[in-house]
């Protein structure tokens, strides 16, 4: 029987075998953990952190995907600052709804094209 972790891992391995980041349109990669989600803009070519973005230490009030939205807003603004207005989107092996989709959604809505 394959885990929960196990499919996961198989479907974030087909996936970073398709995309790959550069610094003009790097990486978004999204995590998502039981309390928390994180987001990240990664140049692979050089294997790089440009920009960073999660929920921890947020004061944002609501459900989980409120706060993902919030994160994807932040991590929008935190880019467009740095200069990258395109990404490509690694949701990471996770399903694209619920707080994946709010992230995505939070970041569009502030700005960045993916």
């Amino acid at each position: 029987m394959v885990s929960k972790q196990d499919r996961r891992n198989k479907i974030k391995a087909r996936i970073r075998g398709r995309i790959s980041g550069t610094a003009a349109r790097p990486r978004m990669s999204v995590f998502r953990s039981n309390k928390q989600i994180y987001a990240q803009l990664i140049d692979d070519e050089a294997g790089r952190t440009l920009v960073a973005a999660s929920s921890r230490g947020l004061d944002v009030q609501g459900t989980k995907s409120d706060v993902a939205a919030q994160v994807g807003e932040n991590i929008a603004r935190l880019a467009i600052e740095a200069g990258i207005t395109t990404v490509v989107f690694d949701r990471n092996g996770f399903l694209f709804h619920g707080r994946v989709k709010a992230l995505a959604d939070g970041a569009r809505k502030g700005g960045l094209k993916f």
